[in-house]
């Protein structure tokens, strides 16, 4: 197991918004399984390409974690709300959301007061719950 030290966080650039595209669909197919059917899980990303996290790339609204120069989670965020949060499913449980959800909170809190809202999966509800969002 890998130790939470060896992983990066930065802003997301340009060329990450492959990875970052083939991240979300493995984190979908590997994390969601349980709670999607098959159907769901290959219908998920629609007709999104990888310029769809270009455009937040450019707003300078994505974080992501890296663990030897591979893109392993990321999170993006709007003011008042944590938008997107997926991580690999080999690294689930070692501390890569936490950290990723403590960035998008700090970011989603610039020039917004008030409470935060998060777009969730529903396998993620339990992970949110334990930071101390409650499901509405």
């Amino acid at each position: 197991m890998t130790a939470p030290t060896d992983f990066s966080y930065r802003l997301a650039r340009r060329e990450d918004a492959e990875s970052i595209f083939i991240l979300t669909k493995l984190s979908i197919s590997g994390l969601g399984r349980s709670f999607y059917s098959s159907h769901q899980i290959e219908t998920w990303m629609g007709a999104r390409t990888p310029s769809f996290y270009e455009d937040l790339i450019e707003k300078g609204k994505l974080h992501v974690c890296t663990l030897c120069g591979r893109i392993v989670g990321f999170v993006d965020y709007e003011p008042g709300e944590i938008t997107r949060l997926f991580l690999l499913p080999d690294v689930a449980g070692m501390g890569v959301g936490g950290r990723l959800l403590e960035i998008g909170i700090a970011e989603a809190r610039r020039d917004h007061d008030g409470p935060l809202r998060v777009e969730s999966t529903l396998n993620a509800e339990g992970f949110y719950g334990r930071y101390g969002f409650r499901s509405i």
